[in-house]
């Protein structure tokens, strides 16, 4: 329960952004092939993290990353790698940054083969046939899923990076692929 009566997962606790992504973003579906891209890019930049810190340098990394418009960051070349891991205001990690480049490019690829909507279709066709029991506590929690590890091997063998098993079950939460609103979270689906 939270401090204003709401009952919330317990991960949310106190901090005004915890509290607005819970109650606003996370586990609400997520479409569009900018989007996903985004938040693919986000959850790779998360890596031994915390989420909290992505979320306070989410406006940073949208200025950096040009909205995250594909087409723009598929062009980024040499220099903008060598402008962005000088950037205090988002993640310094060269590998980081160069996978996001190259996973444009390769979502690039995916829409020039499939159309519009096609890193979208990709990731909701990882969704799970039947419904997992949803989680009574964050103990509940698991990290991988044989989804997000499908999903994970389907990203990899287009090239993608940064997109590992936990990392993509960690989408597939954020993009409301899953339903993990604890039981009794105010957002849990019935």
């Amino acid at each position: 329960m939270g401090s204003d009566g709401v009952p919330r997962c317990a991960w949310a606790g106190s901090d005004p952004e915890y509290l607005r992504y819970h109650d606003e973003e996370w586990g609400t579906p997520l479409h569009t092939d900018r989007k996903v891209f985004e938040k693919i890019s986000l959850e790779g930049f998360q890596a031994g993290l915390s989420w909290i810190t992505i979320l306070r340098r989410r406006p940073a990394f949208r200025a950096a990353f040009h909205d995250f418009d594909i087409d723009t960051v598929a062009a980024f070349d040499d220099a903008d790698v060598e402008r962005l891991v000088t950037d205090a205001t988002i993640i310094r990690h060269r590998g980081k940054i160069t996978a996001v480049i190259n996973n444009a490019r390769v979502t690039q690829a995916l829409i020039a083969e499939s159309g519009d909507g096609a890193l979208d279709t990709l990731l909701w066709s990882f969704a799970p046939a039947i419904r997992p029991p949803r989680p009574r506590s964050v103990a509940d929690f698991i990290a991988t899923t044989p989804e997000s590890t499908a999903l994970s091997t389907a990203l990899r063998a287009r090239g993608f990076r940064f997109v590992g098993p936990t990392t993509m079950y960690a989408l597939m939460q954020s993009a409301g692929v899953v339903d993990d609103h604890v039981e009794g979270c105010f957002r849990a689906a019935p």
